[in-house]
């Protein structure tokens, strides 16, 4: 069971909001800056294993934004027709290939905290002629914009790790989903114990 006292939430949770969306702004305008994590196109196909002939359909601006920890797509499958949630879709690489499977009949809701990652991602859609499929949403994952049991397959990247109130996270992702729909989550955990200055700190939050 998860409880709070292993997802501590921060006396300051507005200010590791700010200092996590301004990184990732950053991202992006400037794609090409130096970053903690990893990012991109070769990064995407030979540490994370994705399909090359599925990023290759994908526009250049999409993939060199990417920062995701993992591959959630690899996790499961999908049906044509079914409606999957991206949160924290960032840039829209994986929200794009998860539109490409699901097909003209499925939906994919994209909710981010970045708005500029949000407009390469609706212009990914767009030149893509994704864009009937796609619904993007400003949002935390702690509060999703998104309505009860609508989602078949959530699919996230690198995003829970982020967030100070991870119960809430999970109350979310468990109230959107349908009966029987599938998590595809990618991330990663840190064991051990954090001192509180450390926790309060929005540069450690944002690497």
């Amino acid at each position: 069971m998860i409880t709070a006292d292993y997802c501590p939430t921060s006396p300051d949770t507005g200010r590791l909001q700010r200092a996590i969306a301004a990184e990732y702004e950053r991202l992006a305008l400037t794609p090409d800056d130096e970053f903690h994590f990893h990012t991109g196109y070769d990064y995407a196909i030979e540490r994370l294993r994705y399909d090359p002939a599925e990023l290759d359909q994908l526009p250049d601006e999409n993939v060199r934004r990417f920062a995701g920890l993992g591959n959630p797509h690899r996790a499961g499958t999908y049906n044509p027709g079914e409606t999957v949630l991206d949160v924290g879709c960032g840039a829209g690489m994986d929200l794009l290939v998860a539109a490409m499977r699901v097909g003209p009949r499925g939906r994919v809701i994209g909710v981010d905290a970045t708005p500029a990652m949000l407009d390469i991602a609706r212009q990914g859609a767009y030149e893509t002629g994704m864009l009937p499929r796609v619904d993007l949403r400003v949002g935390r994952f702690e509060k999703l914009p998104v309505r009860d049991v609508s989602a078949d397959v959530v699919i996230s990247n690198g995003v829970l790790n982020l967030c100070a109130d991870k119960p809430a996270a999970l109350r979310e992702l468990r109230r959107v989903l349908k009966p029987g729909g599938r998590l595809y989550l990618a991330d990663a955990m840190i064991m051990g114990s954090f001192k509180p200055a450390e926790l309060a700190d929005p540069k450690l939050w944002a690497s």
